[in-house]
């Protein structure tokens, strides 16, 4: 029988990424996709070292891009408060139809 000659100790080598692969990534995150759906794609372990990825392409890129980082956050945020504004007043004035703009009280 033969001796195999691989220890229990070996550690697995770490997969290396072109910049090239690194910065395709983080720009379909970038673009809208999920972190997770990125890494499924790419088939990539898991989804921080795509944070990893973006942190370290925003800070290369400088302070344009970390000003749009934040102003993507903010109207991300704009967004849901007025989607959640526009759920209440649904609630609260079913009778009402909306129709170009124009508010109609519904008569049954």
């Amino acid at each position: 029988m033969a001796k195999e000659n691989t220890s229990i100790h070996e550690k697995p080598t770490r997969r290396r990424y072109t910049k090239e692969f690194r910065e395709e990534a983080v720009q379909m995150m970038l673009d809208g996709h999920s972190a997770a759906s990125v890494a499924e794609r790419l088939g990539l372990s898991g989804t921080n070292i795509l944070y990893r990825w973006k942190q370290q392409v925003l800070a290369s890129s400088g302070p344009a891009a970390g000003s749009l980082e934040q102003r993507l956050r903010e109207v991300e945020a704009e967004l849901r408060r007025t989607r959640q504004e526009r759920d209440i007043l649904k609630k609260v004035a079913p009778g009402k139809v909306r129709e170009r703009g124009m508010c109609y009280d519904v008569i049954i």
